[in-house]
């Protein structure tokens, strides 16, 4: 089992990214909270992972910190939920957030994620309330910076962080529709735009606490 990446940060594009591991490309689905603590592409890092295989698949996720991904495995474990959803769920609202959410009993605040119903919402508050109070405290991989490399704004145009954000938002089970009124809305919020991952980030925001 992979359990650990350390290299470089090869691609980023949200929620998918690529770490080379002396000269092997790890593909990896982070999720969104996971991808707006990445460095620029050229840095180095270190993820904590989650290997999956599957009969037609061998997939491998990725996480910020272990906390991140102790969480990710005890939504996995929950009845009716698989890793996309999982992914989908970590992205809509921090983990932090989410422990908060189950705490509270906010049914309301978790049907707002694509994919959670309101039966999906109530069960896992019952299957994870009580679980998710024993969690050890986070403890953030590392991301280090190589050379002279600094985090900052990509250089695609602003056409392209608008498409890398709606992708981003698609691929975690927002409607197209919704997916581009979101990034139209937070576009106008920001007014000056650096990465896709901001546009992302506020969207997101709208979408989960609207």
């Amino acid at each position: 089992m992979i359990g650990r990446l350390k290299g470089e940060l090869a691609e980023k594009q949200p929620p998918h990214i690529m770490v080379d591991v002396n000269g092997v490309g790890y593909d990896v689905e982070a999720s969104m909270n996971t991808c707006f603590k990445l460095p620029d592409p050229g840095c180095s890092v270190t993820l904590y992972t989650h290997f999956v295989v599957r009969e037609d698949a061998q997939l491998l996720y990725g996480f910020y910190d272990k906390y991140e991904r102790t969480l990710f495995r005890a939504l996995i474990k929950a009845s009716g939920v698989g890793p996309k959803l999982a992914l989908s769920i970590l992205s809509g609202m921090t983990a932090q957030e989410l422990v908060a959410c189950m705490q509270r009993e906010d049914a309301a605040a978790l049907t707002r994620i694509p994919g959670v119903g309101k039966k999906t919402a109530e069960r896992l508050i019952v299957e994870l309330k009580d679980k998710l109070k024993t969690l050890p405290a986070a403890e953030p991989a590392d991301f280090q910076l190589t050379g002279n490399d600094l985090p900052g704004a990509a250089s695609a145009a602003i056409d392209g962080y608008r498409q890398e954000a709606e992708s981003a938002l698609v691929s975690l089970g927002y409607k197209p529709a919704l997916a581009a009124k979101a990034v139209a809305q937070a576009e106008k919020q920001l007014g000056d735009i650096n990465s896709s991952e901001s546009l992302i980030r506020l969207a997101l925001k709208s979408m989960v606490s609207g």
